[in-house]
Order: C-alpha cells, then structure tokens, then sequence
C-alpha cells in the first residue's frame, strides 16, 4: 500500500500551463482520501496556484497535499486556512546574470530564433531559471508543433551545458528548458520529499508523462521510485481510479 502519490503536472494532470479540468480536481480529492498527494514540476508558485491550488474542490483534504514548484527547490503546504512556504533554495544575483548572458550566447551560437513568440522567453523563478522557445504565453498548438521529439531543445542543451559547468540542464514542459543547481532534478525534489514528509521513497508512487531516457520525470524511476507512465490527463484519471479503488 503506497503512502503517497507523486505526480509530474503538465501533460500528467493538465495540458500544458493549463488548469486542471474538473474531473481532475475530483480525482484528486478523492485520492487525497487515502493518501498524501505530491505534485512536482518546473513552474514557479503562481503557476501551481492557478493550475491546481485554485482548482481543488471544498472536500479535499490539502493538508495531505504537497505542492512542490521549480523542480522541487520549492514546497508548500496547506495549514488548513492557507497555504504557505516550507522552504526555497534561490540563486544570487551573481549566478542569474551568468546564466541569461549564456542563455543569449547560445541561442545566437545555434541560431534558434522562432518566428514568432507570446511573452517573456526567460523567466527568473528564484529557484530556476526558465527558457520558453515560443515565450510564455505561447498558445498550445504552436508549443506542441515546435519540438515535438526534442531535437531542437538537444543542441541548445548540449550548448547550454558547456556555458554552464556546474549546473543542470533539463528540458521541461513542450518548449522550455530548465537551468537549477547542479544534480536538481525530480530525483532531488523527491528526496527533499522523503526529508520534509517522513515518507519512505519505497512508499511512493510517482505518475508521469516522461518517464523514459532523458525525459524530465525519468529520475524518479532511476531514483527506484515505482513509476506509472501516462499518455495524458485522461489516463491520469483511469490510473487514479485504480489506485483509489485498491486503497479502500
């Protein structure tokens, strides 16, 4: 019987920066029943309020619920009245403005420039720093259409990763590549996981949409997490059923 539930967000429990449908939210209060729930993924606070924080009906139990931003270089928690920080692990000034000079350098070096972009491309979440292609505010069609099998993300990865010694590189989400501290990865967040919860990795489950070699959730595997792979949100919702029905 499995403690806890981890759970990647975008194409696991939404569609990209998408909040979460109603029946998601109904799913998850009903796990939330017989379970700690964690969500870990690369965006910052205000992206896990509007995705899945605001969209959780009154019955779920939230002070079972661990909401984990930035790759889990950020938790919070629910009191019962309000939710609030645990902890954050930020860069200084000193390591952000190295890694947007290298942002530019490699982008100008591998000449991915798109046509057209919606919003910001970099954003500074305290904890990581995130390059979105398309910015971020790019509708979904032309996010799914851009890199589709990751090839273009690759090369400005490898690129990144030479401007950058010391640090990790990951790609996250349909567009965006994520730069933390050096060995931050869904493996780190789970650990912090064990040490803020008291749960054993051996008693969680983790659920998503990349677990395969080099996709931004096939850490937790590697990390010997029992792991579920999902298509999408639909499947989410059958996998969740399953669980909720065995745990009862």
């Amino acid at each position: 019987m499995k403690q806890l539930v981890a759970f990647d967000l975008d194409g696991t429990l939404a569609l990209s920066k998408q909040p979460l449908q109603e029946p998601m939210g109904e799913a998850l209060a009903d796990l939330l029943g017989v379970a700690h729930v964690a969500v870990i993924s690369g965006g910052d606070w205000p992206q896990f309020e509007k995705q899945v924080a605001s969209r959780l009906p009154p019955r779920a139990d939230l002070t079972r619920l661990w909401l984990m931003p930035t790759t889990g270089t950020k938790l919070y928690r629910h009191d019962g009245s309000a939710w609030y920080p645990v902890y954050a692990e930020l860069f200084d000034d000193t390591q952000k403005s190295a890694i947007l000079a290298a942002f530019d350098a490699s982008l100008e070096a591998t000449g991915f420039v798109p046509e057209q972009t919606w919003g910001e491309r970099i954003e500074d979440r305290g904890s990581q720093i995130t390059f979105s292609a398309l910015g971020q505010q790019a509708p979904l069609d032309a996010k799914e259409h851009w890199d589709p099998d990751f090839a273009k993300r690759k090369i400005i990865q490898a690129d990144l990763r030479k401007r950058l010694p010391g640090l990790s590189i990951n790609m996250g989400g349909a567009t965006s590549i994520d730069i933390t501290r050096e060995g931050v990865d869904k493996a780190y967040g789970l650990k912090k996981l064990r040490e803020a919860s008291g749960i054993e990795l051996d008693t969680m489950l983790f659920i998503g949409d990349a677990i395969f070699p080099g996709g931004n959730d096939y850490p937790a595997k590697e990390l010997g997490l029992d792991t579920v792979r999902v298509r999408d949100p639909e499947e989410t919702l059958a996998v969740i059923a399953a669980i909720v029905a065995c745990q009862h």
